[in-house]
């Protein structure tokens, strides 16, 4: 995954940060995770679990407000989904750098949030509408932006070059 240039952090992903500071600092090293059979388990067990045992709800639903983002007590969406994930696995011992929130168009057009995970044979992504867990070339998303890996409250724009921009009448520019 080729990223560029800093980009704005989501909104809500700031907010996350003020409230719990703890999730939005760095721990571990900045090279990819060697991903051996046990780690790879590290991955199903915790998507699964996730995915698993928070009920997918909007924040206007839930919370009466757009764009919340929090650590799932039951309930929760995209990024909420993806924030767990990422906390349980820094728990295993995986670095944050290598643990990063990524903001998509999923298949119809709609923002998404997904966990990118690095590892030594490619960035895989975890994800609350799937358990498949797939090669971030694999999804069929078109990836917008990630944290940075040097510093989980930076972000950067992802060159997805599969994609081409369109001009307003829907023909590629």
């Amino acid at each position: 995954m080729r990223t560029g240039r800093y980009a704005s952090p989501p909104i809500g992903h700031r907010a996350f940060c003020r409230s719990f500071p703890g999730e939005c600092e760095v721990h571990g090293s900045r090279s990819p995770m060697q991903l051996t059979p046990s780690r790879w388990q590290d991955l199903v067990r915790v998507n699964n679990y996730v995915n698993d045992t928070v009920e997918a709800v909007t924040d206007q639903e839930y919370y009466g407000q757009e764009e919340v983002w929090t650590l799932p007590q039951g309930y929760g969406d995209c990024e909420d989904y993806v924030l767990l994930k990422r906390k349980q696995l820094v728990a295993r011992g995986w670095p944050t750098s290598d643990l990063l929130v990524a903001v998509v168009f999923d298949e119809v057009g709609a923002g998404h949030a997904v966990l990118v995970v690095r590892t030594d044979r490619g960035d895989y992504v975890l994800d609350n509408k799937v358990s498949d867990i797939r090669l971030w070339s694999e999804t069929g998303y078109r990836y917008v932006k990630r944290q940075d890996i040097a510093d989980p409250k930076k972000w950067v724009a992802i060159d997805d070059s599969r994609w081409q921009p369109l001009d307003a009448t829907g023909r590629v520019r």
